[in-house]
């Protein structure tokens, strides 16, 4: 049992100064648990840059490793060249299996990539008196889009209403509201321009009472369905054509490898009624989410997707799908100094000109990056080869 603490969340303004007062937090938990926090008080945050914006009740910073693979070649509608890709994790061999699969996708020609859909959503729920009301509410919605519209755009520079979409159970109706964000990826501009749109609800549809301004239609942070077939942030796709004489050099043929994604990704996550078709795109999204300062807990539903491959006479076609990878490359934790360095690493730090095409490219890479991944772990389960390499990659000597 602790002795009565101090209000640890008032100390910034008790000493004026965010690194003071991580200091004195340090220092009260070593007293009081006798545990010491040198190394989590080495940092080159400037804390004060921080406190109000990414953490509250800060005492310091953690580490993680970063590697780097590359060069991956990207053939995108915004990112169009050699890449090498920073990879935050502590996974031995990750980032070896990675490299691997850009230098296959590199030798074959690149990966070509094109975002399908960008758009952010929330979606508020509201109570209606009846399940009459609900459905002339969402008449009313279709028919005053514009002026919703107008209510949402008004708390932002860059954010633009796209669409509503409604779902009606009962007497409640969600709208499932999908904003382009710009650069940013865009879930706090989509909810505070979704509160205007409600407070405009509320005053020109008053049977519509507001439940809660996030419904979980929207889906934020969780496995789901709905983004699965409707997106959320981009939508994206990559594909390559690994090269016949690639494979044979690795002792394996085409058929080999899609005969592995076959029984693993489709059937066997079938199987589990899984969320993802696919190998480990999560390893790959967390990595890079990490090391570029992207919100981790969305790599629940942007780690979502399916991994397709077909045999064909010049090699194999591999591709993947992401249908809800949410990214941006303003806001959030972008502008950390080493977040920072490894998006400019991309080429795609800060906003872009015009607004928007730097998180597209940064889209197209990460897709890419996921491609490569899911090529080499096929490739290493073809060869028996994926215990032996977290053995000699995975566990320290």
């Amino acid at each position: 049992m602790f002795p009565m603490e101090p209000k640890l969340h008032e100390f910034e303004k008790m000493y004026g100064d965010a690194n003071k007062a991580a200091e004195a937090r340090r220092q009260y938990l070593e007293k009081v648990t006798g545990v010491k926090l040198e190394n989590i008080g080495k940092t080159i945050i400037d804390l004060n840059t921080v406190v109000g914006r990414n953490i509250e009740n800060v005492i310091g910073a953690v580490q993680i490793p970063v590697g780097v693979v590359g060069p991956l070649l990207v053939r995108g509608d915004h990112a169009n060249g050699h890449y090498y890709v920073p990879l935050a994790t502590t996974e031995g061999a990750l980032v070896a299996s990675v490299n691997r699969g850009a230098k296959f996708v590199t030798e074959s020609g690149g990966a070509r990539v094109k975002v399908l859909k960008d758009g952010m959503a929330r979606a508020p729920v509201f109570r209606l008196p009846s399940l009459i009301d609900a459905v002339e509410f969402v008449e009313w919605v279709h028919q005053h889009f514009d002026e919703l519209k107008k209510a949402a755009e008004s708390t932002t520079r860059h954010g633009r209403l796209k669409e509503v979409q409604p779902f009606v159970v009962g007497n409640y109706v969600w709208l499932r509201l999908v904003y382009f964000t710009g650069d940013a990826m865009g879930m706090n501009m989509a909810t505070i321009a979704s509160e205007a749109v409600a407070r405009y609800i509320h005053e020109h549809f008053p049977k519509a009472r507001l439940v809660a301004l996030s419904g979980n239609m929207c889906v934020d942070k969780k496995a789901n369905a709905v983004n699965f077939l409707l997106g959320r942030g981009k939508t994206v796709v990559a594909e390559a054509v690994v090269k016949k004489e690639t494979l044979e050099k690795l002792g394996i043929t085409a058929e080999d490898v899609h005969n592995v994604n076959l029984r693993k990704n489709l059937i066997g996550s079938a199987l589990a009624h899984s969320y993802g078709f696919n190998a480990h795109f999560a390893n790959i999204v967390a990595a890079i989410f990490i090391a570029t300062g992207q919100d981790v807990a969305q790599v629940v539903e942007s780690s979502m997707g399916i991994t397709s491959t077909e045999p064909r006479e010049d090699g194999l076609y591999i591709s993947v799908f992401l249908p809800s990878l949410e990214v941006g490359t303003v806001g959030g934790g972008t502008g950390l100094p080493t977040q920072k360095e490894a998006l400019a690493l991309l080429g795609v730090a800060g906003p872009g000109n015009p607004p928007g095409t730097n998180a597209l490219k940064f889209a197209e890479i990460v897709a890419a990056t996921v491609l490569a991944g899911e090529l080499n772990l096929l490739i290493a389960l073809a060869r028996n080869e994926l215990a032996s390499a977290h053995q000699r990659l995975g566990r320290a000597k």
